[in-house]
């Protein structure tokens, strides 16, 4: 089907594609050099006391936030790849829609990168972020997490 006129003002142009990959390479450089800093530190189980609840601790998860569906690895890599690219799709479609969609969905397209690159590469994501009260998690659970509160804030601010 053709696209229509209003279809065409809405899709990303080039800055905010720009704008997007910037975020989303920013993410995916600082969630894989501060878990190769684990890795290469701690092994696997061991941890670090920071400051007041937050510890480092090494920790493999092949599931998702808390360890869930880790059974089903394989079935969280092939859904975290193709939510990537329905982000990216809609982005295509809708960069323009609001000036901080390339940020939060930098962030979010970033993060799972990011994680689905540890899944393909090792089979596992390694978290290290321990505050104890909470499972373990790692910047690409941050970056996911600060996206989609971003994307909340824009949707009920509009309204």
């Amino acid at each position: 089907a053709p696209i229509s006129v209003v279809e065409r003002s809405l899709a990303a142009r080039p800055f905010h594609w720009i704008g997007l990959i910037t975020v989303a390479a920013a993410a995916i450089v600082a969630d894989q050099v501060t878990k190769q800093i684990v890795v290469s530190h701690l092994g696997f189980g061991e941890e670090v006391h920071v400051v007041g609840p937050l510890w480092i601790h090494h920790v493999m998860n092949s599931g998702i936030a808390f360890g869930l569906f880790s059974a089903w690895a394989s079935i969280v890599t092939v859904v975290t790849a193709v939510a990537v690219a329905w982000m990216l799709g809609y982005f295509a479609r809708a960069g323009s829609r609001h000036p901080i969609l390339p940020v939060a969905l930098g962030l979010l397209v970033g993060g799972s990168v990011s994680n689905l690159v540890d899944r393909l590469r090792l089979g596992h994501v390694t978290d290290f972020l321990d505050f104890r009260y909470w499972p373990a998690f790692n910047l690409a659970d941050t970056f996911i997490c600060i996206g989609v509160a971003i994307l909340l804030v824009a949707v009920f601010a509009a309204e």
